[in-house]
């Protein structure tokens, strides 16, 4: 009796299928990482000394989400693995003046319990909970979800609506991206090869600010099919500096820079409907999605009106 067996990697898009015309064949299905090297890292200076030796051979291994199941279902087959886990200058939530520094290899699950984020980042303390499974916020890092940069990834939407710098370090020295500039395409950012997401520096939020974070899912847990990371300011009744940067919609977090200008001024107390409906126009002429494995590119873009509306919807309740 014909068979298959079918994966989504909860890092990354690929879908893995296999085949097979009678049951006994399941054993066959490949399980277990291909041979490979592995050093535990004492410090960033052995691992770019080793990056250097062995450039595209070598993998690093963080929170591992992504990498650990495409190893074991033959994906990737890297000569050495780089275990950076034990790196504590990589770690860490810390107070810096005017913003929040979250360090590359803080996990998920420590995102989600600071108080310090609850406080100063409440879009990120709005988000954390819908990332996966607590299994998977366990060993999750930051840096690892915004280096791979998956496009349902909830975090690097949440760093482009709040207007982080990515801190990036290599041999060569460090530099900083901004947020809104480092998500390329699909997979695809302004990181090269050989350096690593040391930190993430996110400014702190006003309170004048409100937030809205949602996404839909086909069950809690899976990948989003469209998801939006917003924040307005409310002066009185009179909305302005509307960000809506939505997620799992095409290869990157998009940043609807036209849809919330069209807000700008827009006061709370009138025709909230009237409102939808002028965003909606210029979000429809705005947004460019792409299909995938579960949704249409015209499902994604109604599914992205939904969120705009919910948004809309709240921030115009007063609720944040």
């Amino acid at each position: 009796m014909p068979s298959m067996v079918s994966w989504r990697l909860r890092g990354g898009a690929q879908r893995v299928r296999y085949r097979y015309v009678h049951q006994p064949n399941w054993g066959k299905i490949p399980v277990k990482a291909p041979p490979f090297a592995y050093v535990r890292a004492t410090s960033l200076d052995q691992v770019f000394d080793l990056k250097a030796q062995h450039g595209d051979d070598a993998r690093i291994l963080a929170g591992g989400q992504s990498l650990m199941a495409m190893l074991n279902l033959r994906l990737d087959a890297p000569e050495l693995l780089i275990d950076i886990n034990g790196l504590d200058a990589l770690k860490g939530i810390d107070e810096d003046g005017d913003a929040v520094v979250i360090g590359g290899l803080t996990r998920h699950v420590e995102l989600e319990r600071s108080a310090l984020v609850a406080t100063h980042l409440p879009l990120i303390a709005e988000a954390m909970p819908n990332i996966a499974h607590p299994a998977i916020r366990n060993r999750g890092t930051i840096g690892g979800s915004i280096a791979l940069a998956d496009p349902a990834a909830e975090l690097p939407a949440c760093v482009v609506a709040l207007d982080a710098e990515i801190k990036l370090v290599s041999g060569a020295g460090e530099r900083t991206v901004k947020a809104r500039e480092f998500f390329h395409g699909l997979y695809d950012t302004a990181r090269n090869d050989d350096e690593l997401v040391a930190a993430v520096r996110v400014p702190k939020s006003p309170v004048s600010r409100r937030y809205f974070f949602s996404e839909i899912t086909p069950r809690r847990g899976d990948f989003a099919s469209a998801g939006l990371a917003a924040t307005v300011e409310i002066d009185g009744d009179t909305m302005s500096d509307l960000t809506l940067v939505f997620f799992g919609l095409a290869g990157r977090p998009i940043l609807a820079a036209r849809t919330g200008d069209a807000a700008s001024g827009a006061a709370l107390t009138g025709d909230i409907d009237q409102i939808i409906g002028q965003v909606h126009a210029v979000l429809d002429e705005e947004l460019e999605t792409q299909a995938d494995l579960h949704s249409s590119a015209k499902m994604k873009s109604h599914l992205a009106r939904v969120l705009t509306k919910r948004a809309l919807t709240q921030f115009a309740a007063g609720r944040s």
